[in-house]
């Protein structure tokens, strides 16, 4: 009986901490890390470009311009 209640419980703290689905099923753990990358990449994409980066682009620009010539 104390096995049953212990297995309830680990069942219980899986569903909690998303690692099962609501149909009883286990999440596989790399999707997991894929969504949670998707999210973050989405989120980074949305912010703006810092200006030193693009001053720095500026100034590659400027330098191939200038090797062509």
């Amino acid at each position: 009986m104390w096995e049953h209640v212990a297995l309830m419980s680990d069942y219980r703290k899986a569903r909690r901490s998303g690692v099962m689905r609501p149909g009883g099923m286990p999440i596989d753990p790399n999707s997991q890390v894929a969504s949670k990358l998707k999210a973050f990449y989405a989120a980074v994409e949305q912010e703006p470009i810092p200006d030193m980066f693009l001053d720095l682009l500026e100034q590659l620009d400027k330098a191939e311009k200038a090797g062509k010539a």
